[in-house]
């Protein structure tokens, strides 16, 4: 079966994990686009993107294609809002069935613990096998050997799970 890179991406950090990702992987790569971006201003985008994180928004997304039948092991990719996982993630687990599935996570932040991030897609996913995760710190900021090795380390894990 195929592996695919599902994420959603406001300022690039989880769009640069993602590809790499994919690209390691041999995966399918799918963006999540909302029909209405988040602002990227500097306060704008804390204010409208923690908002509708906080309160748990599902926004109406781009069409995208994802057939979960094709997929054994799917990697979803956000930044971290408020402590928790971006709202158009949420639409898309909760517009396609993942029970069963092998999922990994990985979660872009600017510091902090990613214990409740992932905590919380582990509920939003339900009935999954998770079986990695992986942090970064602004990786586009980051020394560019210390993200690589993260990601070598990740995508090894999940090397063996595509073998299985």
């Amino acid at each position: 079966m195929k592996t695919a890179v599902v994420y959603y991406s406001l300022e690039g950090n989880t769009k640069y994990v993602a590809e790499k990702v994919a690209a390691k992987l041999g995966a399918d790569l799918i963006r999540l686009i909302p029909s209405k971006e988040y602002p990227t201003g500097k306060v704008s985008k804390y204010i409208w993107g923690g908002k509708s994180a906080t309160f748990g928004e599902a926004p109406k997304l781009e069409p995208y294609i994802f057939d979960q039948n094709q997929y054994g092991l799917v990697i979803l990719g956000t930044p971290i809002w408020a402590g928790t996982f971006t709202p158009p993630l949420r639409t898309f687990i909760r517009e396609n069935k993942l029970e069963g599935k092998k999922v990994a996570l990985f979660a872009c932040c600017s510091g902090g613990p990613t214990e409740k991030c992932f905590g919380q897609l582990k509920e939003e996913i339900g009935d999954c096998t998770v079986v990695s995760t992986l942090q970064l710190i602004e990786p586009l900021k980051g020394i560019e050997a210390e993200v690589d090795k993260s990601l070598a380390g990740f995508c090894e894990m999940l090397e063996l799970e595509q073998e299985r």
